[in-house]
């Protein structure tokens, strides 16, 4: 696990080592253990290092083939590494280190950019091939580690970090209104875009190359499948899903360093130790956080899971005064970011790591097992379908219609939202009404007519998540949970949870994410992943001896923030501080009266303004940090 960032200079010229390591300056807490710089003729590469597989200074990146016409710098771990350098060395490649990022090198030279279908990891890389004078560059099939890159006129640069790339003096830092726009619709920007004009990020499952005269090419090479739904009897499936987990989980425990786990109190995290404790000869680390307000707090139940097996287990309790650490997610975050629970996230990374270098999380379940119970709430709409779109659009249009004489209260606005999804023509429009931060009416609040032009000027970028497809063959089920695998993961939650964990440079593995459980997950039919009772049915089925009946019989909770109660106490004058002052109300972007009023009803206890008061306030001090 690291940081990289590099240059491709399309004249014929040297990147500066200085520049180069000025970009490795700003991704430290990445990799704090080491670092490489390789520069030559067109190519600067760099690498912060945190040593996880071999730990001497040969293994630290950029790496080379054994004739130095192939460099890499690489974040992320390959789990198949040992079986495919094995392949490599039958086939006579010699090997310098035992890393793993010297095997994509040497896949690399035999099978070009089709050695990521063999690859099962997480990761990030780049790689010069001095040869073809190309750059090729990747980001694994779920998104866990990222990718951001921009091309000027000069050049070809890209980093796990933005400020990595801005870093560069070829680079110009300006916002990207249209992606601020989505940020505030979806509470993260999607991929591709990023919240700095002309910065991108490569999409899960994508790879790029880019020659010297500056042409850049994406491609998928993998998402989410949509395969045939397996017909075997429940126990096979449930057998075979254990034995897959149980394979996934084996395979993240390979370390040179102390590993550990995220244990929340859910069913997911539970599972996940629960397998590393069966397959440890040591008691399994476990960290949890909680909170003193009890509707978060899920503290006893990881309990519960760390005294069945016997973990080495370690809490924290999260108090309001640990926002004093906002500033800072701010900074590491580099976009604005709208899931509060980054927050805490971070807290339970910033604990882990004074204890292990190495953590297994949960993360990547309830994509797969349609856990989230909103897929419920979306999918309940449906029983209107029976009534003509027609009617039903014609009712909702009448029906906002009259709601626009009335005060935007918290009544209006739940009826409002009611008579979208009743409205709408799909589970897809549904599903986009349903996940939105600012909804439309909100928004013609929100925004000043300078915001309202600046995201009106061409070109107007495709809003990505509108426009996924429904596939033929799908369920209503199937969509909702492929959305998020393309969208939501890697875009959000995967950000969160890179972002606060190796700010406190810690590396987090995610055994639900890995890619072939993933597809087998696929073949599962959806009836017996959710019913009326809830998600997660054959899953729950298949490790049913493995927990407490308490943590599979506890309703889904979400890695929550009691961010309501805290803007009402501690967090109060932040709120006013940041969002009404003159530095908000000159940038002109939103009506500072709409703000007035959204702080004093929350405040005051009228209404639960919380969550895009989270999003307005990340934005307003991302502003601050990157742009003023």
């Amino acid at each position: 696990m690291c940081g990289i960032c590099g240059k491709l200079i399309f004249k014929d010229s040297v990147p500066a080592p200085d520049s180069i390591g000025a970009m490795c300056n700003t991704i430290v807490h990445r990799g704090p253990d080491d670092e490489g710089v390789y520069t030559a003729p067109h190519i600067g590469m760099g690498q912060r290092r945190l040593s996880i597989i071999d730990l001497a200074h040969s293994a630290c990146p950029p790496l080379a083939n054994e004739d130095r016409t192939v460099w890499l710098v690489f974040n992320g771990e390959i789990y198949n590494f040992q079986e495919l350098r094995k392949q490599l060395q039958e086939r006579g490649h010699r090997f310098a280190t035992n890393s793993d990022t010297e095997v994509i090198i040497h896949l690399y030279e035999d099978e070009g950019t089709a050695c990521l279908q063999k690859l099962r990891g997480m990761f990030a890389f780049a790689l010069w091939d001095k040869r073809r004078e190309i750059l090729f560059c990747a980001r694994d099939r779920m998104g866990k580690k990222p990718f951001c890159y921009t091309v000027t006129p000069q050049s070809f640069v890209f980093g796990s970090e933005i400020k990595a790339i801005t870093a560069d003096p070829d680079v110009s830092v300006s916002p990207d209104y249209h992606a601020i726009d989505q940020y505030l619709t979806y509470q993260f920007v999607p991929s591709p875009y990023t919240a700095f004009k002309g910065i991108k990020r490569l999409r899960p499952g994508e790879y790029l190359t880019c020659d010297l005269k500056g042409n850049v090419k994406t491609q998928r090479y993998w998402e989410p499948p949509l395969p045939t739904k397996t017909s075997a009897p429940q126990e096979e499936i449930e057998a075979e899903l254990l034995q897959r987990l149980r394979e996934s989980v084996r395979m993240r425990m390979i370390s040179d360093v102390p590993l550990g786990a995220f244990l929340s109190g859910g069913i997911d995290s539970a599972t996940i130790v629960a397998l590393m404790a069966q397959e440890s000869p040591r008691p399994v680390k476990t960290f949890s956080i909680g909170f003193e307000e009890e509707a978060f707090n899920e503290l006893p139940y990881a309990r519960l899971l760390a005294e069945r097996y016997g973990t080495e287990h370690h809490e924290w309790i999260v108090k309001p005064n640990a926002a004093e650490v906002i500033p800072l997610l701010v900074r590491h975050y580099n976009e604005p970011f709208a899931d509060s629970s980054a927050l805490p996230t971070y807290y339970v990374s910033k604990m882990t790591r004074q204890h292990v270098t190495v953590a297994l999380s949960g993360d990547g379940g309830d994509e797969s097992f349609a856990g989230y119970d909103n897929y419920a709430a979306i999918l309940d709409w449906n029983k209107w379908d029976v009534w003509p779109l027609w009617l039903r659009k014609m009712l909702a249009e009448g029906g906002r219609g009259l709601l626009d004489s009335f005060p935007h209260d918290n009544n209006a606005a739940c009826l409002r939202r009611g008579l979208a999804m009743f409205g709408a023509a799909t589970v897809k429009a549904r599903r986009l009404q349903f996940g939105t931060t600012l909804k439309p009416e909100e928004k013609r609040l929100a925004y000043t007519p300078l915001f309202r032009d600046l995201i009106s000027r061409p070109p107007v970028p495709e809003d990505p998540l509108a426009a996924y497809p429904w596939e033929e063959g799908m369920d209503a089920l199937d969509w909702l949970m492929r959305h998020d695998q393309n969208f939501y993961l890697p875009d959000c939650l995967m950000v969160k949870t890179d972002i606060a964990s190796m700010a406190n440079s810690l590396e987090v593995r995610c055994p639900f994410l890995d890619h072939e459980f993933v597809e087998f997950a696929s073949t599962i039919p959806s009836r017996l992943k959710r019913d009326t009772k809830g998600g997660k049915i054959i899953f729950k089925s298949a490790v049913k001896d493995l927990l407490p009946t308490e943590i599979l019989n506890k309703p889904k909770t979400g890695f929550g923030l009691p961010i309501a109660k805290w803007f009402r106490s501690d967090l109060a004058p932040m709120l006013k501080e940041t969002l009404l002052d003159e530095t908000s109300e000159r940038r002109g972007l939103f009506e500072q009266r709409l703000l007035q009023k959204m702080v004093n009803e929350h405040i005051e206890g009228r209404r639960d303004w919380s969550n895009r008061l989270w999003a307005f306030l990340f934005l307003e001090l991302w502003f601050r940090e990157f742009i003023d």
